[in-house]
């Protein structure tokens, strides 16, 4: 089989049959790393190579496990004992290396097994699973969590998915997560059996799913945040939420909400012990406060956030590099909630806005109705522009209104030439020079603008 240069992570959690049963599980938490020591871990990677990376975000790891109680680790490796010869691989090549123990006794442990480690051989992945089932010794109140990092799918023509059936049949519940850096997700069809797919391009984006994965691991109460619609329904998705505690205010976790691959909200794993407040970060934000888990058991927190969007378009114009910006505040409100640039398009709540184009002059509109899952279009139309050239001293720019004088512009006193986009309409300028201390010298130039025409005066 082909061997694809690709990193993925499993984290398979194994629960015995008392929390099959929907008991609560007080007991040890025992992870088993499977590290990847094939020849394929040598192939460079960004700035470095797969298996320097790998080793690096190993120690961290379990820099980072140091010290918890109630924690037990150990790790296999596979691929590292027999060197790939042609036409001939080592399929039996996966070992124990470090035996379960508590964190604080293995740690360092595995951080020297993984530093002393030369990849050479190949990825017998579906054997190392089954062999895995043995490195548990019995305990009746465990959790069992397997982590595999590997750079390549099944090497050796065995078949993951009956490997998953062989230790759910032992009481050992897989469920993994898969990252892979560069993904192409066409070929892991064999392992839609036994668990979900994450990805990661590169290096930070790797070290952050490892760490979800961690607190996965360690943290078995679960939770998933709808973000209903109108109808209540957790259809709105792909906006960030902020997770604080609730007492006092520490950021816990940040995350970009996400549908998964069923269409329903991604499942977190947090630790109940805490109280959270939730902030998702629509316009305007949406805040969910006192939000208290049970341990063990699956938590679903809704939130109302009903999502339409404002588009804002100049006619004539779709460079999103106009210059011109629109305020939106919610009708009736003096605090700013959004500045967007015209010619794109937003996502708000669904709710009534007043909107303050930044043109020359502005122009506003009250009440815009933003409406479930539809596009609310504000189009303006195309501004023409003047270029002004004068000698020293005040002018004004007006728009000419029923019959009323609506300033719009002071001129640069110290500038002879000034370029302006305005919109169309009738204006006038309203001009004395310097060299004049009378208020008959007073000049009044009117003229009409159109879209797209320019205009040039000399005052």
């Amino acid at each position: 089989m082909i061997k694809y240069f690709k990193i993925f992570i499993f984290l398979c959690l194994g629960f015995f049959s008392s929390i099959m049963l929907g008991q609560e599980n007080d007991g040890k938490i025992r992870i088993l790393f499977i590290f990847d020591g094939s020849n394929s871990m040598n192939a460079q990677w960004e700035k470095s190579s797969k298996i320097a990376i790998a080793k690096r975000l190993m120690t961290q790891t379990m820099d980072s496990l140091r010290g918890l109680e109630n924690v037990e680790l150990a790790l296999r490796i596979y691929g590292h004992q027999s060197k790939i010869l042609p036409g001939k691989q080592d399929c039996s090549d996966t070992k124990l290396e470090v035996p379960f123990a508590s964190a604080n006794d293995n740690y360092q442990k595995i951080i020297n097994e993984i530093r002393r480690l030369e990849p050479k051989g190949t990825t017998p992945i579906a054997r190392s699973l089954e062999y895995s089932a043995e490195d548990f010794p019995p305990c009746d109140d465990c959790r069992n969590i397997i982590i595999l990092i590997t750079d390549g799918i099944e090497a050796c023509d065995e078949d993951p998915c009956a490997v998953a059936i062989a230790l759910k049949e032992k009481n050992i519940k897989l469920k993994p997560f898969v990252i892979g850096l560069g993904l192409d997700t066409s070929y892991l069809s064999q392992f839609e059996c036994v668990g979900e797919f994450l990805s990661a391009e590169n290096e930070d984006a790797f070290k952050s799913v490892l760490k979800f994965v961690i607190s996965q691991a360690l943290n078995n109460t679960t939770a998933q945040i709808n973000l209903n619609n109108i109808n209540n329904l957790p259809k709105e998705t792909n906006l960030s939420m902020s997770l604080y505690n609730s007492y006092n205010g520490k950021l816990m976790h940040t995350y970009m909400h996400t549908l998964n691959r069923f269409q329903n909200p991604d499942t977190l794993s947090l630790d109940p012990l805490y109280t959270y407040k939730v902030v998702v970060h629509s316009v305007p934000e949406v805040v969910l406060d006192s939000i208290k888990l049970i341990p063990g058991k699956h938590t679903v927190i809704n939130i109302k956030s009903p999502l339409g969007k404002l588009n804002l378009r100049i006619s004539g114009n779709d460079n999103p590099y106009n210059g011109i910006n629109c305020i939106v505040k919610s009708t009736n409100q003096n605090s700013i909630l959004n500045v967007q640039k015209m010619n794109t398009n937003k996502q708000y709540l669904v709710g009534s806005y007043d909107l303050e184009v930044l043109s020359i002059p502005r122009i506003k509109f009250k009440d815009v109705k933003i409406n479930q899952s539809k596009m609310t279009d504000i189009v303006i139309p195309l501004y023409g522009s003047i270029q002004v050239n004068k000698s020293d001293g005040p002018a004004a720019l007006f728009l000419k209104d029923k019959g009323k004088n609506i300033w719009v512009y002071d001129f640069n006193e110290e500038r002879s030439i000034e370029n302006l986009n305005i919109q169309p309409g009738n204006y006038f300028i309203c001009f004395r020079s310097n060299r004049s201390n009378s208020i008959a010298h007073t000049i009044l130039k009117d003229f009409k603008i159109t879209s797209a025409q320019n205009i040039n005066f000399k005052l």
